[in-house]
């Protein structure tokens, strides 16, 4: 039951709740609160089922293609990093013109190479009966409990009146945190990635 708990507060603080509901307002600023809860729904089914299958077959798949997680990690933050600098770059009349900005960046944060890794490590060291067990029940609460900060969020923001200003300044200001994310995953992969390499050698 302890491993359970420490599982499931590992991928919460991966998953990141609150960041993802920063990101979620900006995203659906100006939008009726049942579309936000529809948009709510399917990101977290997103999620729901890129880390479902990361935690059913992502060691088996890494296993297959001679890829370690250290390696996984630094190319998965390169990625992650890269999407930071595409939202850094963003302008708000660009996004004005839309009716609401992608989900997209939202999944690929609370799906990221670091939560995603996070999920296959638990996978590789809790599994029973061949089943990824206290990974897959990890996913479900996190992933719950992001809806829920997700909905809660939209709620509370249906009154305000979101500028493009607003949205320009949080859309950069989560671009600069993602950014930051994707660096220090790159880093700390290739920090174990050459220790390990260190101490084969």
């Amino acid at each position: 039951m302890n491993d359970q708990i420490q599982a499931i507060v590992t991928v919460l603080s991966l998953m990141n709740p609150a960041i993802c509901a920063a990101m979620f307002t900006a995203a659906e600023t100006d939008r009726p609160f049942d579309e936000k809860a529809t948009d709510a729904t399917k990101a977290a089914l997103a999620i729901l089922v890129i880390l479902s299958i990361a935690a059913l077959i992502g060691t088996r798949l890494l296993h297959v293609f001679g890829i370690s997680l250290d390696a996984f990690m630094v190319a998965g933050g390169g990625v992650l990093a890269w999407m930071g600098f595409s939202m850094l770059n963003r302008h708000a009349d660009a996004e004005a013109s839309k009716s609401h900005q992608s989900l997209t960046p939202l999944i690929l944060f609370a799906a990221s190479p670091g939560t995603i890794t996070g999920v296959i490590t638990l996978s590789a060291v809790h599994t029973q009966l061949k089943l990824p067990i206290t990974a897959l029940i990890s996913v479900a609460v996190a992933t719950v409990c992001t809806w829920i900060v997700m909905l809660l969020a939209a709620r509370f923001s249906s009154a305000q009146n979101g500028g493009g200003f607003l949205r320009d300044t949080m859309t950069r200001f989560m671009g600069l945190i993602v950014l930051s994310m994707g660096v220090q995953f790159a880093l700390t992969g290739f920090h174990a990635f050459a220790k390990s390499g260190t101490v084969a050698g």
